[in-house]
């Protein structure tokens, strides 16, 4: 028998680490290949790690609720034989190698002051970006909020951190914001929460923390502006009805809805790439792929979003397989960490809880949002080489939410009419 360092696998790109929620087997169970071994939470998902060999669990090296990092060992195995370790468990470093990355780690220790995890507060709101920034600078949270921002509302730029690092390694007097001689403005607080008797005090789960403070952060970062249009179903609802039964029988899967709109909304974004955008600072990142979002409710309550990566190279019976999996996978606690990241826009589909019209939150680093409501027959006047008559259409309202910093209204609302275009002129002929 030898020892095996089962490490934390590769989760997709941004994930550094995870936490360990629960471990599925017991120091001496046996493992078969592939069995999944224990669970973990990154900030994005919660997913298992299965061994890639077959083995007993000897010894368990990180604990539920501790942080383990890619790359790292989280268990021992015994395994029969010996077995190749992961490339990422192998001691290639020299003796010098490992001296100087000490001495780098000392000097990094000792430039790091004790307050330099940064938060954001109601009235200083503070980039991932410039947050980074700070923690590798190593400016405390104490030097960062005196720092006078030059960004909308007083936020700080990158250029502004990057500025006072620079004055502050030459000792040059920081561009700090003055002393004011009246009082400081009073602190925005929550009004506080009375109880009453049989009042029920719910903890949030993880899930729900995360998105509560994304979606503030959302609100923080964006001005938010939402433009509405209606748009005439028929076509797709008559050709749905007609050929459900025939498209999962040749496809095997179920026709919704939602791959026609993610169809017409990456058209849209092919005819307007300055959607499909991010914002770093004072940069606009154009990105090249278009990656559709897909917001998905769970069982618990929570919101988690799927991403349909090159929506654009996919046909209507792609897009149908990605969504159904996607989404089945969802409901299952079954999703990767890699498949919630890397979206540039996102669709949300509030009718399917009835509603009409929505003003959806933008995921950052996005800087738009699509929501879809309810499809509801209502009469409309339709014009006919005959003239003017009323008859009974299957409409619906697209919410589309954008960021005012770079998507002005001419081009949130010609985005969203153009997806209004592409469904209305749907082909009643369209082969399944």
């Amino acid at each position: 028998m030898s020892d095996y360092k089962l490490i934390l696998p590769s989760m997709g790109e941004g994930v550094m680490e995870a936490t360990v929620t629960n471990w599925i087997k017991n120091i001496g169970d046996t493992i078969a290949e592939d069995e999944s071994i224990v669970e973990i939470a990154t900030d994005k998902v919660d997913s298992d790690v299965p061994s890639p060999v077959a083995g007993v669990l000897k010894e368990i090296l990180i604990p539920v609720d501790g942080i383990a990092k890619i790359g790292e060992p989280i268990a021992i195995l015994s395994v029969d034989g010996v077995v190749d370790q992961p490339q990422d468990t192998v001691d290639t470093n020299s003796d010098q190698e490992i001296a100087d990355a000490v001495q780098t780690i000392e000097k990094d220790v000792a430039a790091i002051k004790t307050d330099t995890i940064i938060v954001s507060s109601e009235d200083k709101f503070y980039s991932p970006l410039v947050k980074s920034i700070a923690k590798e600078e190593g400016v405390s949270q104490t030097e960062l909020d005196q720092i006078k921002g030059s960004g909308k509302e007083g936020r700080v730029t990158k250029d502004d951190i990057l500025d006072f690092v620079k004055n502050k390694g030459n000792k040059v007097a920081t561009p700090v914001a003055a002393a004011s001689t009246s009082a400081p403005a009073a602190k925005t607080q929550p009004a506080p929460v009375s109880l009453a008797n049989g009042d029920e005090i719910i903890e949030m789960d993880r899930m729900r923390k995360i998105i509560a403070q994304n979606m503030l952060q959302a609100k923080q970062a964006a001005p938010h502006v939402t433009s509405f249009v209606e748009v005439d179903m028929t076509n797709i609802v008559l050709w749905r009805n007609k050929n459900k039964n025939e498209f999962l029988k040749k496809h095997g899967e179920k026709i919704t809805f939602t791959p026609i709109f993610i169809e017409a909304v990456a058209k849209a974004i092919e005819d307007f790439p300055m959607i499909n955008v991010s914002v770093d600072g004072d940069k606009i990142i154009k990105k090249k792929n278009i990656n559709v979002g897909m917001a998905a409710a769970l069982p618990s309550g929570n919101l988690i979003v799927p991403v349909i990566r090159n929506a654009n190279q996919y046909n209507l019976a792609g897009l149908a397989k990605q969504v159904n999996d996607l989404a089945n996978r969802a409901r299952t606690n079954k999703l990767k960490p890699d498949e919630i990241q890397g979206g540039t826009y996102t669709i949300t589909n509030i009718g399917t809880f009835g509603n009409i019209l929505g003003t959806p939150i933008i995921p950052q680093p996005q800087v738009a949002i699509l929501a879809v409501g309810a499809i509801v027959k209502k009469p409309a006047v339709i014009e006919t080489p005959q003239g003017d008559v009323i008859a009974i259409r299957h409409k619906m309202y697209l919410s589309h939410a954008y960021d005012h910093r770079v998507v002005d209204g001419a081009l949130g609302g010609m985005f969203v009419k153009r997806v209004a275009e592409y469904l209305e002129a749907f082909d009643m002929n369209t082969p399944i």
